[in-house]
């Protein structure tokens, strides 16, 4: 919950200050959440509450400030998110194998041991943040050139502080003159890049393309957007999956039992669920990346909503077949489902505002995500441990929530594409448009 909560300021920090201030803050807190577990026996108080607070705040400053990466590829972003969402999935396999290694050597690896051993992944980043990671986020082509463009860069909050006007204004003409510098400076340098720069920008073309959405709000600020339904839907939605994602991995063995009408079967259903969890994020990894790689964010969002009604459909169905089905998609879908919204972010609001808009997104599911007790104390004692009446509730509205987003979605990205036809057409008209001699000019 802490992990959701705390994306906003995460967000936050990493517009201001870039992924690498981010890393650096997220692998001191694991470090200190480490050694927290470490030596909680021999602390004075209980030093085991402070281990979690920081090993989940940590988390978020190192997961989030690494989404640009998928930007270092345009062409394959779908598949570097999938492998950073899946990677982020399966992490609690760690402690699944401490366990396994822990009831196998008859509790001597202790959790001093493997804690003290944990401390090489928040050295390793540390590490990597200060020799091979970028300072500043990866941008696109089109976001750096939109953001160099734009005159409201010439105006900086500390212009108040100035009372002589005259300096003022020769201030500003400064930074205009440096802004037009530095587009003029990535004009040429992807003009002398000749074939490698072509092959980039055709990249982010084909991307724009199959998505059907990208760019629709880049270049505009973080209010701008999340006062736009782009943002209030998606938003919306993520509320609403995460509290059912979150309230099934919580309530998954007492749903069972009540359907199966089995404490045995719904053990076993469980074990096999904590074993499949994590599983699941690393053989979901080719396929999300096939997915958001070659299909449009309409399709991926409909995808997400047909899966997520299976998934609640399978769930009410008191079947030990049913409930091996619903485990297979859930697993397979939680992932799929993470990586989609942070690329639904990435190509719809961009990486200027990134950090603020999808962190306020994550926020706002995990603030409202508190509701999942009161679905668990309403199973228990308003339906008398029934599972199926919360369940379908939960179904109808993620239901109706996310038919609201595809056909939001699906009509601005028709739209935008009759937009870009035009546009096309109208360059085209341009080009050939004749000249008063009588000759057609082509451009040239």
């Amino acid at each position: 919950m802490l992990f959701t909560v705390c994306a906003l300021p995460v967000g936050t920090v990493l517009d201001r200050f870039g992924p690498r201030v981010c890393g650096i803050i997220g692998s001191i807190l694991l470090t200190v959440g480490a050694l927290s577990f470490a030596f909680a026996p021999q602390l004075p108080f209980d030093g085991y509450i402070p281990g979690y607070l920081f090993l989940a705040l940590g988390g978020p400053f190192v997961f989030i400030s690494s989404f640009h990466l998928s930007n270092t590829f345009p062409r394959h972003s779908g598949l570097i998110l999938a492998l950073l969402t899946g990677a982020f999935d399966s992490s609690s396999a760690i402690f699944l194998f401490y366990r396994l290694i822990y009831d196998a050597t008859n509790r001597a690896f202790t959790p001093q041991k493997f804690f003290l051993v944990y401390l090489l992944v928040p050295i390793c980043i540390f590490i990597a943040q200060i020799t091979l990671m970028p300072k500043n986020s990866y941008k696109t082509v089109g976001e750096l050139v939109n953001h160099a463009e734009d005159p409201a860069n010439d105006i900086r909050p500390i212009d108040e502080h100035i009372p002589d006007e005259s300096y003022l204004a020769c201030l500003r003409e400064e930074r205009r003159q440096h802004r037009e510098s530095v587009v003029s400076e990535i004009t040429t340098l992807l003009g002398r890049k000749g074939e490698e720069g072509d092959k980039q920008t055709q990249q982010e073309e084909r991307k724009k393309q199959i998505s059907g959405v990208w760019g629709a709000l880049h270049g505009r600020s973080a209010l701008q957007q999340i006062r736009t339904p782009w943002f209030f839907l998606i938003t919306l939605f993520t509320v609403v999956q995460m509290t059912r994602i979150n309230y099934f991995v919580a309530t998954v063995r007492t749903q069972y039992e009540h359907l199966l009408s089995s404490h045995d079967r719904a053990v076993h259903v469980n074990d096999v669920f904590d074993v499949a969890l994590p599983v699941g994020g690393v053989f979901a990894i080719p396929m999300i990346g096939l997915v958001l790689d070659n299909t449009s964010t309409p399709f991926v969002l409909g995808l997400l909503v047909s899966v997520a009604t299976a998934i609640g459909i399978l769930g009410l169905l008191p079947y030990l077949w049913a409930a091996y089905a619903n485990i297979v998609l859930f697993v397979l879908y939680r992932p799929l489902y993470y990586t989609a919204v942070s690329d639904y972010a990435a190509k719809v609001f961009g990486f200027h505002t990134f950090g603020k808009v999808y962190g306020l997104i994550i926020c706002f599911a995990g603030l409202l995500n508190f509701v999942q007790s009161a679905l668990d104390a309403a199973t228990h004692k308003v339906f008398h441990g029934d599972p199926m009446p919360i369940n379908t509730i939960l179904l109808v509205v993620a239901f109706l929530v996310g038919v609201a987003l595809v056909g939001f979605v699906w009509h601005k990205s028709r739209k935008m594409g009759r937009d870009r036809l035009e546009d096309e057409a109208e360059g085209a008209t341009e080009r050939l448009m004749p000249e008063p001699n009588g000759e057609v000019d082509e451009g040239g």
